[in-house]
C-alpha cells in the first residue's frame, strides 16, 4: 500500500521518493507555502508539481477553472515543464487540461486560452503579469490556488522578481489561501529568498523551508594547457585550449554523451564554435551554437538534438543555464571563468540531469590566473559558500507599470492597493507618499507632463481608478515587462526575390558601424552585410573565412565576492614558503611558473596585504593595485583614487580594469603616500563625502541618463513601437532623453530621476560593495613594490588597455617585447641571486591606520 496518490505514481514507474519529495507533498497537502532547494536534476519538478495537483479538484466530470500556475523564467523552460507535467496530470487528474502561455505562444492558442484558460498553466513573469491586465482578471485567476515559481534564484535579485511579488500579492488578495513554492538550485540565502517571495502576510500554517539533500556526484576539474607561461592576460591560453577542447568532445561522444561548451558571452560562443569548426571540420552539422539572439526556430532545432542525442556538442551562453532536460548531456565545459559559485553550479547541473548520475564539469582555462579560480571554485564549491542575491527595494519605474496593470485589470481602490502592494517584500517599506506620487503619476503625468493626455493613462471614476483609454491600453500591453535591452535588429538572408530566412536578432549598435561588404561572424556564419531596411540587416554568406565577432551590451560580468575571496585566500597559501613545492592541486602545479614570476618581480597578493606596483615606461608612470573586488567595484574604485590623486596633484589617468585589479597610468609621477597611510582610502557607505566622490570622479550624469532609458522603459514614458514596427535605439535614446532633461529642468524632486542616480550608485557602481572594499583596504597591510619589469598582475592589466588602442597586429608586436623586457629580469635575477630572488628593489610596508 502506498499512503498517497503521489508515492503510487512513483511505484507505478519503479521509482522511489526522495524523502524531500515526501516533505513537500506533506507541506503542501497541509496548505503551507514554502521554498525547495535542491541539486538540479534532483526531481524538484515532481516534489512541486504533483503536490500542486493533489490539492486541486482531480475528479471533476470536465475541467476545472484555473488552479495551478507555474511561472519560469525562460521560454524553453516552460515548454520542458509543460512536458514534465503532462504525464503525472494525465493519470492523476485526467479532466485537468494543461496549456503554455509566453512571447512564442502561437496566435491561435492564445485565442483558445482567451475563451477559456487551462486548468495548469506554464507561464513567463510577462505573460502571467498580462493576465492581470484583462477586464475580468479578478474572475479569471480568483480560483488560483497554486502557484509554483521556478528558477527563483534566477529572479529574486532582478526586477522580474519584484514583478513576480507584485502578481502574487495580487492573486493573494483574491484567495487568501493561495500556497505559493518556489524552487531553487543555488542560492546562499535560502531563508531571505523564501521571504522575498512569499512577502510580509502571515501565514498559517507557517511555510516551509525544504533541502533537497541527495548524494549526488559533482565532479569539478579542469583542462590543463600543455605551456600555461610565466605571462598571461586574457584569452592568452585561449588558442591554445582549442585542440583539447575538440578532443575531449570526441572522447564524450565515442562515450555515448553529448557536451554543452558554456561561455559567458554571445561573442565568445559565436568565436568557439568557430574554432571548433575549423578544427573538426567534419562536425560540420553534428555540433550547434545557441544563445539568446538566435532565432527561435534555430534555437528550437538545436534544443531538439540536444534531447535526442544527436549532436556532439553545443556551445551556448546562459540560454542553457536553466533547467531544461537534457538527458543525453553527460559533460560540461565552461569556457573561462564562470564569475560565480552559483553560475558553475547552475551549469555543472546541465550535466547528468537525472537522479544517480554524476555531474561533470570541466574549466576551461583562457588565461593562468583562472587556474588559480578553478582551484578556488572547488574548494568554495566544497565548502558550501554559495552567492546571496538581494531583491531590489521599492523601484518606482516597476510600480508605476503595475499601477496601470492593475488599472486595466478591472480597476483598484487607492487604499486597498497600497496596502496590498505593501505585502510584496520589495514595497513592504514604501512610504505612503511614494505610492501618491506613483498614482499621481500615472493620473496625471507629475509635475511636468500634465499637458499632454498621452500621459494621464489612469483616471478616477466612482472611487475606482482605471484606464479608459484604449490606444494607452493597448500601448502598455505591448511592452509589459522589466526586461530591457538595447533595441536589436532582424538579421536576415538577403535575396534578389524578395525577403530571405531569418538567422537571429543582432544589436542595432554593432550593425550601424558596418559598411556594405564588411563581413561579421553570425550564428555560426560568416555574413557580408548588404543593407539595412525597415530594422532589418540583409546579409549573404561570405567567401571568406574571418569576419569581426559581434559584440553586445552587458557583456562582461564581475567576479563575485565570493568568488574573489577564495581565490585571494588560494594565493595567501601560495605565498607561503614552500607551498608550491607541497601543492597537489594539478591546476597550481600549471600556474606555478607564472606564481613564481610573480613572487619575483613582485608580491603574490593576499587577504591581509594590499599590493600596489609601480612602474615606469615609456607611455609614463603605472600605478598597479590589486583589491580582487571585480571589474564593477574596480572601475569606481579606479575613478575616485584618481580623481582623489589628481586633486591633491594635478595629473590626467588612464584607466585599465580586470576582476583582480585596476591599473593607473599618468604622464607626471604619483604621489603614493595618501595610498601608504590609508587616507585617500576614507569613506563608508553612510558617508556623504564618499558619495560626492564617487559621483565627482565619473560621468555620473551620463550613467544616470543611461540608466533613465530603461526606467523610462519600464514605467511606459518611452514606447517601443508596434510589432513589425519597432522604434530605433536612436528615436528611443532621443525620446528618453528628452523626458531626462525635461524632469531635471521642470521637474527636479521626479521620483524617477531619484531611482535613476540610486541605480547608478547600488547598479553600475555597486556603492556598497565599494564602501566595503574601501574598508577592507583600510585594514590590510600595503605592500608597495617598484617593479623593475611589468609582472604578471600587470601585464594583464596593460594588455587590457592596449586591446582599446592597437590592432590585433600592433597588439602582438608590443606584447612580444613586454614579455622579452620582464623575462630577461626574471632570467638576469635567476643567475644573479637563484636562491632569494632578484635584485633587490624599493619595497614599502605599512598596516592598518589604527596601527600606523
Amino acid at each position: 500500500m502506498h499512503d498517497t496518490p503521489a508515492e503510487a505514481w512513483f511505484a507505478a514507474r519503479g521509482w522511489t521518493p526522495f524523502a524531500f519529495q515526501r516533505e513537500v507533498w506533506q507541506a503542501m497537502a497541509e496548505g503551507r507555502s514554502g521554498l525547495l532547494h535542491a541539486t538540479t536534476g534532483a526531481g524538484k519538478t515532481y516534489a512541486v508539481g504533483l503536490g500542486a495537483v493533489l490539492r486541486g479538484p482531480r475528479e471533476a466530470a470536465q475541467a476545472p477553472p484555473l488552479g495551478l500556475m507555474w511561472i519560469t523564467p525562460m521560454r524553453a523552460l516552460a515548454a520542458d515543464t509543460q512536458r514534465a507535467l503532462a504525464a503525472p496530470l494525465a493519470d492523476l487528474a485526467p479532466a485537468w487540461t494543461l496549456g503554455l502561455r509566453s512571447g512564442d505562444t502561437p496566435g491561435a492558442e492564445r485565442a483558445r486560452q482567451d475563451r477559456r484558460l487551462p486548468t495548469a498553466l506554464v507561464t513567463t513573469p510577462e505573460s502571467a503579469t498580462l493576465l492581470l491586465t484583462k477586464a475580468d482578471a479578478r474572475q479569471l485567476l480568483r480560483g488560483v490556488h497554486t502557484v509554483v515559481v521556478d528558477e527563483w534564484h534566477e529572479m529574486v535579485g532582478n526586477k522580474r522578481g519584484v514583478q513576480v511579488q507584485l502578481l502574487l500579492a495580487r492573486l493573494q488578495a483574491w484567495n487568501p489561501k493561495l500556497v505559493v513554492w518556489g524552487l531553487s538550485a543555488t542560492l546562499g540565502n535560502l531563508e531571505a529568498a523564501m521571504a522575498m517571495l512569499l512577502g510580509t502576510r502571515a501565514r498559517r500554517p507557517a511555510p516551509r523551508l525544504v533541502r533537497g539533500r541527495i548524494d549526488k556526484t559533482l565532479v569539478i576539474d579542469t583542462l590543463l594547457p600543455t605551456q600555461p607561461g610565466r605571462f598571461s592576460w586574457g584569452g592568452h591560453l585561449g588558442a591554445q585550449m582549442q585542440q583539447p577542447v575538440a578532443d575531449e568532445i570526441a572522447r564524450t561522444a565515442a562515450e555515448g554523451g553529448s557536451t554543452l561548451v558554456f561561455t559567458n558571452v554571445r561573442s565568445q560562443a559565436e568565436a568557439w564554435y568557430q574554432l571548433l569548426l575549423s578544427a573538426r571540420p567534419e562536425w560540420a552539422g553534428e555540433i550547434a551554437l545557441h544563445h539568446g539572439s538566435l532565432d527561435k526556430a534555430v534555437r528550437e532545432w538545436v534544443e531538439a538534438g540536444l534531447k535526442a542525442g544527436t549532436l556532439k556538442a553545443v556551445v551556448a551562453t546562459s540560454s542553457l543555464d536553466l533547467g531544461v532536460d537534457f538527458l543525453p548531456v553527460s559533460r560540461v565545459l565552461q569556457i573561462g571563468s564562470a564569475k560565480g559559485v552559483a553560475r558553475l553550479l547552475q551549469r555543472a547541473g546541465r550535466s547528468g540531469h537525472q537522479p544517480g548520475r554524476p555531474s561533470r564539469v570541466t574549466l576551461v582555462p583562457t588565461n593562468t590566473l583562472e587556474l588559480i579560480e578553478a582551484v578556488a571554485v572547488r574548494r568554495a564549491v566544497a565548502a558550501g559558500r554559495v552567492e546571496p542575491r538581494q531583491a531590489p527595494e521599492q523601484p518606482l519605474d516597476v510600480l508605476v507599470q503595475h499601477l496601470v496593470t492593475v488599472a486595466l485589470g478591472g480597476g483598484f481602490d487607492a487604499d486597498a492597493l497600497y496596502d496590498e502592494l505593501r505585502r510584496a517584500w520589495s514595497y513592504r517599506a514604501l512610504p505612503r507618499e511614494a505610492f501618491q506620487w506613483a498614482l499621481d503619476f500615472v493620473v496625471r503625468g507629475g509635475d511636468s507632463l500634465g499637458a499632454y493626455p498621452e500621459y494621464h493613462r489612469v483616471v478616477l471614476r466612482d472611487g475606482v481608478y482605471r484606464v479608459e483609454d484604449r490606444g494607452i491600453a493597448l500601448r502598455h500591453r505591448l511592452q509589459v515587462g522589466t526586461i530591457v535591452g538595447e533595441s536589436s535588429m532582424l538579421v536576415k538572408w538577403f535575396s534578389s526575390a524578395g525577403m530571405g530566412g531569418t538567422l537571429g536578432q543582432i544589436e542595432e549598435g554593432f550593425i550601424a558601424r558596418l559598411n556594405k561588404g564588411d563581413c561579421f561572424v553570425f550564428a555560426g556564419r560568416v555574413l557580408e552585410y548588404v543593407r539595412t531596411q525597415d530594422m532589418v540587416a540583409f546579409v549573404k554568406k561570405s567567401s571568406g573565412k574571418r569576419g569581426v565577432v559581434p559584440s553586445w551590451q552587458g557583456g562582461k560580468m564581475p567576479l563575485s565576492s565570493e568568488l574573489a575571496d577564495a581565490t585571494l585566500a588560494v594565493l595567501a597559501g601560495c605565498a607561503e614558503p614552500g607551498a608550491l613545492d607541497r601543492a597537489t592541486d594539478p591546476e597550481l602545479q600549471a600556474a606555478r611558473p607564472m606564481l613564481q614570476a610573480q613572487a619575483r618581480l613582485s608580491r603574490l597578493p593576499t587577504p591581509g596585504t594590499l599590493l600596489l606596483e609601480q612602474y615606469r615606461s615609456r607611455e609614463g608612470h603605472h600605478l598597479f593595485i590589486y583589491p580582487f573586488a571585480g571589474r564593477f567595484v574596480h572601475l569606481g574604485l579606479a575613478s575616485l583614487l584618481g580623481w582623489r590623486l589628481a586633486r591633491a596633484r594635478p595629473n590626467t589617468f588612464s584607466i585599465s580594469i580586470n576582476d583582480y585589479g585596476f591599473e593607473l597610468l599618468s604622464a607626471d609621477a604619483v604621489d603614493i603616500t595618501g595610498l601608504l597611510d590609508h587616507s585617500l582610502l576614507a569613506g563608508d557607505e553612510a558617508d556623504d563625502a564618499l558619495l560626492h566622490d564617487v559621483l565627482a570622479s565619473l560621468n555620473s550624469s551620463e550613467l544616470a541618463l543611461r540608466r533613465f532609458r530603461e526606467i523610462a522603459r519600464v514605467a511606459g514614458l518611452v514606447f517601443t513601437g508596434y510589432p513589425g514596427a519597432p522604434k530605433s535605439t536612436r528615436q528611443l535614446q532621443a525620446s528618453s532623453g528628452l523626458f531626462y532633461e525635461v524632469f531635471r529642468k521642470y521637474d527636479p524632486g521626479n521620483r524617477l530621476l531619484g531611482q535613476a542616480d540610486a541605480e547608478v550608485l547600488a547598479q553600475e557602481l555597486d556603492i556598497a560593495h565599494l564602501a566595503a572594499s574601501l574598508a577592507r583596504m583600510r585594514a590590510q597591510r600595503i605592500e608597495a613594490v617598484t617593479l623593475a619589469a611589468p609582472s604578471p598582475f600587470a601585464l594583464a592589466l596593460m594588455v587590457e588597455r592596449f586591446r582599446e588602442q592597437l590592432s590585433t597586429e600592433k597588439l602582438a608586436d608590443r606584447l612580444a617585447r613586454m614579455v622579452a623586457e620582464s623575462e630577461a629580469v626574471l632570467d638576469a635575477a635567476a643567475v644573479s641571486a637563484p636562491a632569494s630572488g632578484p635584485a633587490p628593489r624599493r619595497r614599502r610596508r605599512t598596516g592598518p591606520a589604527s596601527a600606523a
